[in-house]
């Protein structure tokens, strides 16, 4: 293993389109909702424990989640879990992880990864992570892996490239889009040329904060004036005064929507970003009728297609629904259409307006 290789996991999201089973106080990330007997982090830890030093993994996590990383990740240092005061997003999480590496190990190639998606086939997926660690220790660069799409998805952002590979299956990118129409997917997936936007981005720590510099300068600058702090007893003051200054942005909007030295590779490895309950839907495996299950107590009588979660402590019997998703918590039972999922955020402003915060 190269001691220079780093991984940031990103852990602070609420996971709202996993509602009822996903919680603010406890969100999908820390959940198994696969029902395979490890949460989405521990699978996520594993993964990059194959071949990146253990004390060089790092996740990056709100405040409040800090104990719930500590129980689920009991190998992992106290230290390298690090505490976000508020949620501004990717960016800051970016900067904190990458300006506290470069205090540390000013040569650290750094990989920044979700906590919560799936991925099947491991050991491409490692190959394809150290092609990029290499092109990124010979080229100032900064790479993304993409997905290779399967189907015109409206839910995914997409990556353009450019028709001639500058290295053994990289590519330099063209655009980045947001989550396209229908039309739109059906068009980018005839053309060849683009790819999902996984949210895996691999760069040298000083790269990514010469584009900081360039780009983000603002926040640059409350990085770097704090920047004797890091790796001492006064950092975690120091984020708490950084933070509230800090604009709330993703790092694909700051930072690589504007670079000229990004980079992508095309990447199968069995991916899905977990984001809804029918991703869940189309990762688990489904009865004859065409159901799927997550739960070890449910019996299904005349249902079909349907997506269904249920803790095993209570038995649930469904008959007669078609196409729904139904998951059911000690405390809240959603039934609500497939086609509907789209809209669970709403219903979860709902509930907020009506209940209050209690059941989310």
């Amino acid at each position: 293993m190269n001691q220079h290789h780093y991984v940031a996991i990103m852990a602070g999201g609420i996971g709202s389109r996993f509602w009822p089973q996903s919680r603010a106080s406890y969100p999908k990330q820390f959940l198994d909702i696969l029902n395979t007997g490890k949460s989405l982090i521990r699978w996520t830890y594993e993964r990059y424990a194959a071949f990146i030093p253990n004390e060089n993994i790092f996740i990056v996590t709100s405040d409040e989640y800090v104990s719930i990383v500590q129980e689920q990740l009991p190998e992992l240092n106290p230290a390298n879990i690090l505490a976000e005061p508020s949620r501004k997003n990717t960016a800051p999480c970016v900067a904190y992880i990458s300006y506290k590496l470069l205090q540390k190990d000013p040569e650290a190639s750094l990989i920044v990864a979700p906590s919560d998606h799936m991925i099947l086939d491991n050991e491409n997926f490692r190959k394809i992570t150290l092609q990029a660690l290499d092109f990124v220790s010979h080229i100032k660069s900064l790479v993304t892996l993409g997905i290779k799409p399967t189907h015109p998805n409206t839910g995914y952002g997409y990556i353009q490239h450019e028709p001639m590979q500058v290295a053994d299956g990289i590519y330099k990118v063209k655009t980045f889009t947001e989550k396209p129409n229908l039309e739109l997917a059906k068009t980018f997936l005839a053309s060849g040329d683009f790819l999902w936007n996984a949210g895996i981005f691999v760069w040298q720590v000083k790269n990514v904060m010469k584009a900081f510099e360039l780009y983000q300068p603002e926040m640059y600058e409350l990085f770097d004036a704090e920047k004797a702090n890091f790796n001492t007893p006064a950092e975690k003051d120091a984020i708490n005064r950084i933070y509230p200054l800090c604009t709330n942005v993703s790092i694909d909007f700051a930072i690589m929507e504007k670079a000229d030295n990004v980079y992508v590779i095309p990447s199968s490895f069995g991916w899905s970003d977990l984001g809804t309950w029918n991703s869940a839907y189309d990762n688990l495996e489904k009865d004859y009728l065409g159901n799927a299950v997550a739960s070890e107590n449910v019996i299904v009588i005349d249902a079909t297609k349907c997506m269904v979660s249920a803790p095993k402590e209570k038995l649930l019997l469904l008959q007669g629904l078609d196409d729904f998703i139904v998951v059911d918590t000690p405390d809240v039972l959603m039934i609500c259409k497939k086609e509907k999922e789209q809209a669970i955020k709403e219903y979860v402003a709902e509930v907020k307006r009506n209940k209050g915060d209690q059941y989310l």
